[in-house]
């Protein structure tokens, strides 16, 4: 009868959201935010969230992307680097990743290079 002591982690996509760049909405320059983020919008230009992203299925990024989590339905155009990247089945990434965990799901479209690295290997870069 043990316990196990697996640290319980709450899904990207379950978090509080707090801020939103809702569709029809578009953002022409570089992004900074706190937390987590969604985007269903279009953003053109570098983002940098501090915990994670959450890129909706009608969301478009043209910019390298700076974060810890990320969760891409839409499309980006552009550099990751990241901790945790999961790519979903309407997900589609044109740009280099550099994560140390990755996931695509079955239709999820990734062209570019990929750099992983465990934990401990290499340090990824953290955003201030």
């Amino acid at each position: 009868m043990g316990v196990f002591s697996k640290k319980d982690k709450v899904a990207l996509d379950l978090q509080a959201i707090s801020t939103l760049i809702s569709e029809g909405c578009t953002v022409s320059g570089n992004l900074t935010a706190p937390a987590v983020a969604r985007i269903d919008g279009q953003v053109t230009g570098d983002v940098h969230i501090s915990e994670g992203l959450i890129l909706g299925e009608k969301g478009f990024i043209a910019g390298n992307i700076t974060t810890r989590e990320m969760v891409v339905y839409g499309t980006v155009h552009g550099n990751i680097t990241v901790q945790s990247l999961e790519i979903k089945s309407t997900g589609k990434i044109t740009g280099d990743i550099e994560t140390a965990t990755l996931l695509v799901e079955t239709g999820g479209v990734y062209n570019g290079h990929l750099a992983m690295a465990s934990a401990g290997t290499k340090q990824i870069k953290q955003i201030a």
